[in-house]
């Protein structure tokens, strides 16, 4: 009885998967509930776990390659099946087949080490060749040939630098796009060649969030066991100003307008990989430490590549927070099928006017990006003034006002 490894069920947003890196190679020995390979989608990494015990013995498909959900990619032969004279042949078997493969074509019985040393570098006898010491294959012979063929592979290297990982001067590095950075990529393109999107800005004074937070900040960790950051107010003041103005939350779809009446709010999470957007679901249902909870949750297992499918999917707004990294002013890119995003910037000390006199406050640029098709700008400009009325005042959000 052999185990087929297949490809995990890929949902209808995910055409194909790339084969990422595989954990186990043929013929090792692998426990059960062990991850065998990595499989990466245009949104997540898969881990794809041995269902049994077992010696893998065969991958169908290479490091790099396309594939699709159901597709056979391994088999493994299961550890129930396996007893010691099938490993004894196997070893038998495979010591007969490399001597055969060493010598052939060549009548020389070579010692063990010298077999290993020529096994290991993919090489024959009869390709040793050195016109000053005939007879025998020796190390001396083996270690010549192939100090002449690396300094024939790096000469080639010279030559040809587009086709190397670092060229000889080490002034670049070329390595292939991700699938994940691949469908990024191709997705900003998308929104920016298919929608009309445009962009506003407004400016928010951080003062009363900022004080709220130090007042109740060991209270609010002893009750609920995390941070009150400042993600918290930005969810809860979005699903507030989305109510106010539906069609932020609505998308297009061909040549209607779908409404959407719940509130799943897509949050930018930078990784090693990639930008990727975890999503909040039903935000009008969730309290401040459930949605600090729930981001500190989704961002460890973005960090760790752990998010699945059902972590990414959906989502009908989105906010993103370029001032974890300094930014000062931004103007996001929309994330399709969805119709605007929220960016959030650094809080900086700015001189302001405040009742005819000048007060350093800490203040805060708010963008949005929207489709100009769906949305006009008097409701991206209120949206934004609702937003800004919230954080502000943030004892509206208690008070649903």
């Amino acid at each position: 009885m052999i185990i087929e490894i297949l490809v995990p069920d890929l949902p209808e947003s995910v055409s194909s998967a790339t084969i990422a890196k595989w954990h186990k190679k043929t013929n090792e020995t692998i426990n059960r509930d062990e991850v065998i390979v990595d499989i990466e989608t245009d949104k997540v990494v898969l881990e794809v776990a041995a269902p049994e015990s077992g010696v893998l013995e065969s991958i169908l498909k290479k490091e790099g390659s396309v594939v699709f959900s159901k597709q056979l990619i391994a088999k493994l032969k299961p550890v129930n099946i396996i007893n010691e004279t099938d490993i004894n042949q196997a070893e038998e078997i495979s010591d007969i087949f490399q001597k055969k493969t060493l010598i052939e074509n060549d009548t020389e019985v070579l010692n063990p080490s010298l077999r290993r040393l020529l096994s290991k570098h993919n090489l024959k006898p009869n390709m040793i060749e050195d016109k000053d010491i005939i007879g025998k294959t020796t190390r001396k012979k083996i270690d010549s040939y192939l100090l002449d063929s690396n300094k024939l592979h790096s000469d080639k290297n010279s030559k040809n630098k587009q086709d190397s990982d670092f060229n000889m001067d080490n002034r670049y590095r070329r390595v292939p796009m991700t699938q994940l950075r691949k469908t990024i990529a191709n997705r900003l393109l998308e929104a920016k060649n298919n929608t009309a999107m445009l962009t506003t800005f407004n400016e928010v004074n951080m003062k009363c969030i900022i004080n709220l937070r130090k007042m109740y900040k060991e209270k609010f960790i002893e009750s609920h066991g995390v941070h009150l950051g400042f993600m918290s107010f930005y969810v809860k003041s979005v699903v507030e100003a989305l109510k106010c103005y539906p069609e932020i939350n609505a998308s297009i779809n061909g040549e209607d307008i779908i409404y959407h009446n719940y509130f799943d709010v897509s949050i930018a999470v930078s990784t090693s990989r990639g930008l990727v957007t975890p999503v909040l679901k039903d935000c009008d249902m969730l309290s401040f430490s459930d949605i600090e909870k729930k981001i500190k949750k989704l961002a460890s297992k973005a960090s760790d590549a752990k998010l699945k499918i059902e972590d990414l999917v959906g989502g009908n707004f989105t906010i993103t927070n370029g001032g974890v990294f300094g930014s000062l002013m931004s103007t996001p890119i929309i994330n399709p099928p969805q119709s605007a995003i929220l960016g959030i910037h650094k809080i900086q000390d700015r001189p302001m006017a405040v009742d005819g006199k000048v007060e350093v406050l800490p203040m805060m640029y708010v963008a949005l990006s929207y489709d100009h098709r769906l949305i006009d700008g008097r409701e991206s400009v209120g949206f934004l003034l609702k937003i800004k009325e919230l954080l502000e005042e943030p004892v509206r959000l208690l008070l649903n006002i």
